[in-house]
């Protein structure tokens, strides 16, 4: 993970801050309901930020839920809420997570794998702390989207503009690009099984919220053109929430899609 990447998070928090600050995402409200039945029993969640899903699991769910990060912000909110928090590096290539092997039966990394330069070795350490039964729930970018294409296609501009405020973090914190395709066949690739993939629709991030505001009938039009889109492929979603099983050998081969 770029050290200047690191700093402009950091620059994005305050101490203290809320979980009212303005970065909602539809990813976080997908929490815990992506859990369906599996009961899980012990839940780390990496790269936690200030804990919007920490939250929701822990008020919503009955397993043990763990944390980690390494933003001095992010860590003050998550202990604020009173979770459990390991602090360490996700991106290295000197040593693994402090964890023994299938030490927890969920993992969660929500909008991370896309910052991490040694990324298999981020892969090869998930799967290894896993239970064998355990599951994998993960997010990026899915770069194939029409959220992502229609600004290359129809201004001829990246979709990450180093000089605009609210792409220019990712500009310089993005080192990995996946799609929808690319994130199913890497993580198939160390093992792990493809079991459902979520697609959020459009209805509590930030971006949503606003263009409600100022016309809840273009917010409307906007929800029912997402959700068409997203029953044709979850290739067209922004960013769908993909639960992989740890043991392919295990998994039932019926790989489905679920629009919440």
């Amino acid at each position: 993970m770029r050290k200047d990447a690191i700093q402009l998070e950091e620059s994005r928090l305050t101490d203290g801050e809320s979980l009212e600050m303005p970065h909602l995402h539809e990813r976080h409200r997908a929490f815990p309901a992506v859990f369906e039945n599996r009961r899980h029993r012990r839940i780390l969640d990496l790269a936690a930020g200030v804990g919007y899903v920490a939250r929701n699991v822990r008020d919503g769910y009955a397993g043990q839920m763990f944390c980690n990060d390494i933003s001095p912000s992010a860590l003050a909110s998550l202990r604020g809420l009173g979770l459990p928090v390991v602090s360490y590096t996700l991106d290295n290539d000197w040593g693994g997570f402090p964890f023994k092997d299938g030490s927890f039966d969920a993992l969660i990394a929500l909008a991370t794998i896309e910052h991490i330069i040694h990324v298999d070795g981020f892969v090869q350490e998930i799967h290894r702390i896993l239970d064998e039964d355990g599951y994998f729930y993960v997010s990026a970018p899915n770069y194939a989207s029409l959220l992502y294409l229609s600004e290359i296609v129809l201004t001829g501009r990246t979709f990450h503009n180093p000089l605009h405020p609210d792409t220019r973090y990712e500009f310089y914190a993005h080192v990995r690009y996946f799609t929808y395709r690319t994130m199913l066949e890497y993580l198939s690739s160390f093992g792990f099984a493809p079991d459902t993939v979520y697609l959020p629709l459009p209805q509590a991030s930030t971006t949503y919220q606003s263009i409600q505001a100022r016309s809840p009938l273009k917010a409307l039009v906007f929800r029912q053109a997402m959700n068409f889109f997203y029953h044709l492929s979850p290739r067209w979603s922004s960013e769908p929430v993909i639960c992989f099983r740890k043991s392919a050998n295990k998994s039932n081969g019926a790989f489905r899609k679920v629009i919440l």
